[in-house]
């Protein structure tokens, strides 16, 4: 009699499960850094649902292997790529502020601002030194804020 191994199509049920509850807990929140990738309005963001599902569907696949690893890192590492390769493609942005930024400094402003990730992570993540996150935020800093304020404006 053969020898019964449980594999991964035995246990997808379970798996499905944990991937479900993992949606319902990081959606929201992706798909917010989504919309701030894509400046787009928040009632409208196709761009940005259309992310979010690959995003997702990618950490589906690899949901198996992802034992051990923090699931969310994973989805917002593929959301990040998805933006990156899609930010060639798509140059200007749809609206608000973030706009005035090249997808490469939204990234970064997002990620170290909205995700609230240290520049070693976004340096790890984008393959950047963290000298040259530091750099980008910074400059993304300046192009949405280009003056400096007055004493007469901080005294107010």
């Amino acid at each position: 009699m053969g020898r019964v191994t449980v594999g991964p199509d035995d246990q997808s049920p379970c798996w499905d499960r944990e991937f479900e509850a993992f949606v319902a807990g990081a959606a929201g929140r992706l798909l917010h850094a989504a919309t701030l990738l894509t400046t787009e309005p928040d009632d409208a963001n196709p761009a940005a649902r259309e992310l979010l599902a690959g995003a997702l569907a990618r950490t589906y696949a690899h949901w198996d292997r992802l034992r051990g690893d923090d699931p969310y890192a994973h989805a917002r590492r593929e959301l990040c790529a998805a933006f990156a390769r899609a930010a060639w493609r798509h140059r200007r942005g749809r609206g608000g502020v973030l706009t005035r930024l090249t997808p490469r400094l939204r990234l970064v402003l997002v990620l170290r601002l909205y995700e609230g990730m240290a520049e070693e992570q976004i340096g790890a993540l984008l393959g950047l030194p963290p000298d040259r996150v530091r750099a980008l935020a910074a400059r993304a800093a300046t192009l949405l804020n280009p003056r400096p304020a007055t004493r007469r404006e901080t005294a107010r």
